[in-house]
C-alpha cells in the first residue's frame, strides 16, 4: 500500500513539472525577405535606374518570371512572444526605370532587430577579433632574408 501512494504521489509530481510552463521552450523572433525601412523608401524616386534601386534596396526577393519588369520586395516578422510583422513593396519598371511603387502591409511599422548581447557564451576581451594571435609563420618576402621574429638556424621558406 506504501508502494501504491509512493507511486502515485510521484507520478503527479512529475505530471504537475512537465506542463509547467517555466521550462518552456526557447523562443526567438524570425525575420524572412528584404527588410524595408522608411528611409529606404524615402531614397525611392521615379525614374531611377535599376542598378540604383538595387544600391538602394538590395537584390529583390522575387522577380515576375517572364516580365522582368517588377520587382517585389518582401519582409515577414515573426515574433517570438507577440504577432507578425509584414511589409511588402512592389516596383515596376519601364524602359529600366522606376515609375511605380506600391506598398502593402506594416509598411510604417519599425522594425528592431537588435542582437540580445546577454544570448550566447559570454566572450572574453582577449579573444575579440581585434586580438588576435598572428599564427602566419615568418617567411622571406621573395626569397630574401628571414622576416623579423624568425627562428635562428631555420632556413628561409622557398
Amino acid at each position: 500500500m506504501q508502494n501504491l501512494i509512493k507511486i502515485v504521489i510521484f507520478s503527479l509530481a512529475l505530471g504537475l513539472l512537465a506542463g509547467c510552463s517555466y521550462f518552456g521552450v526557447y523562443k526567438r523572433d524570425l525575420p524572412q525577405g528584404n527588410l524595408i525601412t522608411q528611409e529606404m523608401l524615402a531614397q525611392l524616386k521615379p525614374g531611377m535606374t535599376r542598378k540604383q534601386v538595387q544600391y538602394v534596396m538590395g537584390s529583390p526577393l522575387l522577380e515576375t518570371p517572364f516580365d522582368a519588369s517588377q520587382w517585389d520586395y518582401v519582409f515577414l516578422l515573426d515574433k517570438a512572444y507577440g504577432g507578425t510583422v509584414y511589409k511588402r513593396l512592389t516596383l515596376t519598371f519601364a524602359d529600366d526605370r522606376l515609375v511605380d511603387m506600391r506598398t502593402s502591409g506594416d509598411i510604417d511599422k519599425k522594425v528592431d532587430l537588435k542582437v540580445d548581447a546577454s544570448a550566447g557564451p559570454a566572450i572574453e576581451e582577449d579573444a575579440l577579433p581585434g586580438n588576435l594571435l598572428d599564427t602566419t609563420p615568418n617567411r622571406a618576402p621573395h626569397g630574401g632574408e628571414p622576416a623579423t621574429g624568425a627562428v635562428e638556424g631555420a632556413t628561409p621558406a622557398q
